[in-house]
C-alpha cells in the first residue's frame, strides 16, 4: 500500500509570534460605551477566580492524602476536581470574550482591564478596575502607574488616536 505524500511541507498557518488579529486601538468614547459589557464579563472573571482560590486548598489537601482517603473524601475530591474544571472553563471563556473585544485582562483577582489605545503616538491603555464607577484612568504601555484621565480629553480634542494598520 502506497501513501501519497504532498510536495509541500506542513507548516503552521500562522508563524510563531504572529497574531491573526490586528492590534485594536480604542478611543475614549468607544471604551466608555463598552464598559457596561466589560463590567459583566469581569465580574464573572473575578467570581470564578475567587471560586478557584477557595477550592484549591481543599483540593490540594485531598490530593496530598489521596491514597488514604475514605470513600466520602474520595467522592469530595472528584467533585472538587469537577467544580474546578468547570470554573476554569468559565474563566477561560470570559477571558476569550474580553480578548475578542480587544480588552486586555490585567489582574483577574481584582478585575483590572486595559483598553489598548495610542496617546501622542505611543502605545497606551485606558485602565478600569471592578468597583470603579467609570473609566477614569490611563497609562502608557509598560507603566504600572495609573494616571487620571485629564478633563480636556473628555471632548476628545487633546487626544490623538488612530487605528493600527
Amino acid at each position: 500500500m502506497e501513501i501519497a505524500m504532498s510536495a509541500t511541507p506542513n507548516r503552521a498557518s500562522q508563524p510563531a509570534g504572529k497574531s491573526k488579529r490586528k492590534s485594536v486601538s480604542h478611543d475614549l468614547p468607544t471604551a466608555r460605551q463598552m464598559l457596561p459589557l466589560v463590567k459583566v464579563i469581569i465580574t464573572e472573571v473575578v467570581d470564578q477566580h475567587e471560586r478557584l482560590a477557595k477550592l484549591a486548598p481543599e483540593r490540594d489537601t485531598l490530593e496530598e492524602y489521596r491514597r488514604s482517603l475514605t470513600w466520602e473524601s474520595r467522592r469530595r475530591r472528584y467533585a472538587l476536581n469537577d467544580e474546578m474544571t468547570e470554573a476554569e472553563k468559565v474563566l477561560a471563556g470570559a477571558s476569550a470574550e474580553l480578548e475578542s473585544l480587544g480588552v486586555a485582562l490585567v489582574d483577574p483577582a481584582v478585575g483590572q482591564v486595559d483598553f489598548p489605545t495610542r496617546i501622542n503616538g505611543r502605545p497606551a491603555a485606558f485602565s478600569w478596575q471592578l468597583g470603579e464607577d467609570s473609566l477614569g484612568h490611563w497609562h502608557y504601555s509598560g507603566e504600572a502607574t495609573r494616571r487620571t484621565i485629564p478633563a480636556e480629553w473628555q471632548t476628545g480634542t487633546a487626544l490623538r488616536m488612530r487605528a493600527e494598520p
